[in-house]
């Protein structure tokens, strides 16, 4: 690819409409990579400019790239490494590497009569907005049927479990919303640790070189494991250690309540129910003997005062 254009095979020729036609680039962009050195320059025949499938390939890395997180800067310089016979072979597998999947969970699908199902039955479409929103949903264009992939089919069944025990729907995507941010922390400290301890040294040349590429993805391999495994056992320990207090909690009493303060049943004759049933209603009788019975005790406890104090004037 670092040779010049002039230099290539025979082979296909393009226009530059037919360039972007066949790269998904615009004209627009491929003018700006030829601009910014990202593209080499393509021959001149007469009054037209001919492209062959060096650009294109190019085009195409170049992308790969800008999908993979790479700045425009960034990618210049990988390809003038390539162009200065570094390769890319190494870099690119060390970019797969971090770029693959960090989860042996497998992508599934469910249809919207199976969400709904699993979900009480009725169809909520706040609760799949926001589930969509989340990632936890995708939709699948171009079905006759609603369908949706579902990128963790266990983040989806936790769910599902916590609906059946009661949860809301709206607490549950709140929860995760909350969930997502502390774990983000979490995986972000992780790899500004293992950053300054373990891959500075490959960061040191810009771009590494083919060898210390392919070290560094080898240990991506033995790392990446790690976080999951620390993460899961903190998990287990926080969980055993604040769930054994919240247990304790409720099922003993810090203060104990004085004896006596136990809930009582009285008897009143047939004709007070009666009596207060005609006032208040069936339904308030306990609530207006509970403040009767308090004003009363009230009333007595200033009469003893009163009189307390004309006795000792």
């Amino acid at each position: 690819m670092g040779a010049d254009v002039s230099e290539r095979a025979a082979g296909p020729e393009y226009r530059i409409e037919d360039l972007a036609h066949h790269s998904g680039a615009t004209v627009r962009t491929i003018r700006a990579y030829q601009d910014r050195g990202l593209l080499p320059r393509p021959e001149r025949r007469g009054r037209s400019n001919v492209y062959g499938d060096s650009h294109l390939a190019r085009l195409r890395q170049i992308a790969d790239l800008l999908d993979r997180g790479y700045t425009l800067a960034s990618i210049k310089e990988l390809l003038e490494a390539w162009d200065a016979g570094r390769g890319l072979g190494g870099v690119l597998g060390l970019v797969a590497e971090v770029d693959g999947p960090w989860t042996d969970e497998r992508a599934d699908r469910i249809s919207r009569a199976e969400l709904d199902a699993r979900f009480g039955g009725r169809p909520d479409e706040d609760a799949v907005r926001e589930a969509i929103e989340l990632g936890v949903l995708e939709r699948v264009p171009g079905r006759d049927t609603e369908e949706y992939l579902v990128p963790s089919p266990q983040e989806l069944s936790v769910a599902a479990e916590l609906y059946a025990a009661g949860v809301p729907l709206s607490a549950i995507t709140g929860h995760l919303r909350e969930l997502r941010g502390q774990v983000e922390h979490i995986a972000a400290r992780f790899l500004e640790f293992t950053s300054e301890h373990v891959f500075a040294r490959y960061l040191e040349h810009r771009p590494p070189t083919d060898a210390e590429a392919a070290e560094a993805a080898e240990l991506v391999r033995r790392l990446r494991p790690l976080a999951q495994q620390t993460v899961d056992a903190e998990l287990a320990r926080a969980m055993r250690l604040f769930a054994t207090r919240h247990l304790q909690h409720h099922l003993s009493w810090e203060n104990p309540p004085p004896e006596g303060t136990e809930p009582r049943a009285v008897t009143l004759p047939a004709e007070t129910i009666r009596a207060v049933e005609k006032l208040v209603g069936a339904e308030r009788v306990a609530a207006f003997v509970t403040a009767a019975t308090e004003r009363e005790v009230q009333k007595r406890t200033l009469d003893t005062l009163t009189s307390n104090a004309v006795n000792n004037s």
